[in-house]
């Protein structure tokens, strides 16, 4: 549930070309305070793109701050505030996948690292792909170096069973799918693509 402590001092001590450290001095209940040095992030989206064999579209991409390169799924910043997060998982599905879908679905919202991070993630389902026409969008740094993969959900849950794969919104996002699969009216009881994100509305 909402909620928030009073801040007595707040500074920002770096700001990089997308985020920022912010530090907070935060009254605890107890009448103390405690500084809290935390990312300032603007969001993210990430797309689930299921096909119709069962499998999903997974990257592998070189994380510099873990080093390795990690199992993950389209995903990306929302980079102009206020921007409609379907609008913008779109664009990396094109981006990263060249691919397009045709039905959308709220799959998880989460905050991968809220000790540590204000970052909220809004992870999608795709379905219904297609090859986007025409030339692949022109990426560079890490991205140049992605491969791409379609991988059955069978054994995607098995790998995160078995420690092999780490990326949170790909684990996050497979489980979340399962489960969905499981319930009560299957995919189609997901949230539409357009619902309410009080962590960054839009």
């Amino acid at each position: 549930m909402p909620e928030s402590w009073e801040v007595v001092l707040s500074r920002t001590p770096f700001r990089g070309a997308k985020t920022a450290v912010r530090s907070d001095d935060v009254v605890m209940p107890g009448g103390s305070t405690a500084r809290r040095d935390y990312q300032v992030h603007p969001g993210s989206v990430a797309v689930l793109a299921l096909d119709d064999e069962g499998r999903v579209l997974v990257l592998r991409q070189y994380r510099h701050p873990v080093r390795h390169k990690l199992w993950e799924i389209p995903a990306g910043l929302l980079d102009v505030p206020g921007e409609n997060p379907l609008l913008a998982a779109q664009r990396e599905l094109y981006e990263e996948a060249h691919a397009k879908a045709e039905d959308w679905r709220v799959l998880v919202d989460l905050y991968p690292s809220p000790g540590g991070s204000d970052e909220a993630v809004r992870v999608f389902l795709a379905r219904g792909l297609a090859s986007v026409e025409g030339e692949r969008y022109a990426v560079t740094d890490e991205e140049a170096d992605m491969t791409l993969e379609s991988v059955p959900v069978a054994e995607l849950v098995r790998g995160v069973l078995a420690g092999e794969l780490h990326n949170t919104c790909l684990v996050t996002g497979v489980l979340a799918l399962q489960a969905a699969q499981a319930q009560a009216g299957g995919l189609d009881a997901l949230r539409p693509a357009d619902a309410d994100w009080p962590a960054r509305p839009y």
